[in-house]
């Protein structure tokens, strides 16, 4: 397999390494063996081969000196291009959205993944049929079919449509099945992890709960979220969500696909943006992440930043970085989760931001109002309770919102505040 990059001519020399580096990562993780890898520098995509074309001449005699049967592109291509590189090349190619594509199938172990990456898949196969498949030449007619006339092309678009159809409809009920869960759970703090791929998510998620969770040191490695309870000390606790991680030029048709499991970054009370901070390009990763949380309308949820894999960095180094993301990037502790205590930090800020969000008050909720009691459970986390004669007295930790519609509820009041 050979790597062909076409970065932009701006794109300083650095990144556009990294970026082949990154694609040599997604093929790795796919199973496949790189043989060699080619790149030109474009000011602008050529309208039916991305590459000029004698590069494409080029780029023909290298794959064949290396014996190669696939050549993957670093950038989308469209049908057009994919048909004319492959009829130019003599060998299959793939672009970037391909391959993750083809991950994101590999990885996938629960029914509605599954069922989300199938979609992603129809939805990119269905404008490249023409050059995907090989047995679209045969005429087919006969009882069942729209007529003789039909061909295979036209039969499989058909028969495509009507699946994407179908995945729609049986993710939107996951999707409102994921509303009833959240509702459920609505008590408790809940914190979404997200961040780019191979950040150590997963990781964080496990030393914060103490889950056997699956963790590779490969791109993709969690593709079906986990939940855990997390114990955090003092009294706290909070539900911890590990989200698939995020990539740069992440398929469009992936993310919308993805959308109902992604919901639980958008309700979460707080997202934690975890960010590989040994890598060289964190900072561009951490633009990438914050750009599909806009597009997933995440992006209004509180945020805290954390600078995982600080045990790969010098004191000096951390100093440095420290300095820089005080004033450009707000918020934000260094973890590790392999020292010892490494997530102390972590912890901490939680705890914080639980206080901030979710004071601890004291209710006095009348004994026959069975609705604002049953409010009080569904919308905050009971530490205490007991009983006055014709009042219920719940401690409990919720929103300034729970709060205010409680207190507007007749008979019911705010005895305390209590101070964390």
């Amino acid at each position: 397999m050979i790597l062909v990059g076409a970065p932009d001519q701006g794109l300083p020399a650095t990144e556009a390494r990294e970026h082949l580096e990154e694609l040599a990562r997604l093929a790795d993780t796919a199973g496949a063996h790189v043989a060699g890898q080619i790149q030109q520098r474009i000011a602008a995509p050529h309208p039916g081969l991305y590459i000029g074309t004698g590069k494409v001449e080029e780029l023909r005699d290298f794959i064949r000196e290396r014996d190669a049967t696939l050549a993957i592109f670093d950038e989308d291509l469209t049908p057009a291009q994919g048909q004319n590189l492959e009829e130019a090349l003599g060998t299959r190619v793939m672009d970037r959205s391909e391959l993750i594509l083809d991950i994101f199938a590999y990885r996938a172990r629960t029914a509605e993944a599954k069922m989300q990456v199938e979609l992603a898949q129809l939805q990119y196969m269905l404008p490249r049929l023409l050059r995907m498949w090989t047995h679209l030449s045969r005429i087919r007619g006969g009882i069942g079919l729209r007529g003789p006339g039909e061909t295979q092309l036209e039969t499989d678009r058909r028969i495509i449509r009507r699946r994407i159809t179908d995945l729609k409809r049986r993710l939107k009920g996951v999707a409102r099945q994921r509303a009833i869960q959240r509702q459920a759970r609505s008590g408790l703090f809940r914190m979404g992890l997200v961040g780019y791929t191979n950040t150590g998510k997963s990781s964080i998620l496990k030393g914060l709960s103490g889950a056997d969770l699956f963790i590779e040191d490969r791109l993709f490695a969690t593709l079906d979220p986990a939940t855990r309870s997390v114990d955090l000390g003092d009294g706290y606790r909070a539900l911890v969500t590990d989200t698939v991680g995020f990539i740069r030029k992440l398929p469009h048709h992936l993310v919308a696909s993805f959308r109902a499991t992604l919901e639980e970054a958008r309700e979460a009370d707080l997202l934690c943006h975890v960010v590989d901070i040994s890598h060289p390009n964190w900072e561009t990763q951490i633009h990438v992440v914050q750009e599909v949380l806009v597009e997933l309308r995440a992006n209004e949820r509180p945020v805290l930043v954390a600078f995982n894999k600080v045990d790969r960095l010098t004191h000096e180094e951390q100093a440095a970085i420290h300095a820089r993301a005080e004033a450009a990037i707000g918020p934000h502790v260094f973890s590790s989760a392999v020292e010892p205590r490494g997530l102390d930090a972590l912890l901490a800020a939680l705890k914080e931001e639980i206080r901030r969000q979710r004071p601890t008050v004291v209710l006095a909720v009348p004994v026959t109002d069975g609705g604002s009691i049953a409010e009080v459970y569904r919308q905050g986390e009971v530490l205490e309770r007991s009983e006055n004669g014709t009042h219920m007295l719940l401690t409990a930790r919720l929103t300034a919102a729970a709060v205010g519609r409680l207190r507007a509820r007749p008979g019911v009041s705010v005895l305390a505040q209590v101070p964390m």
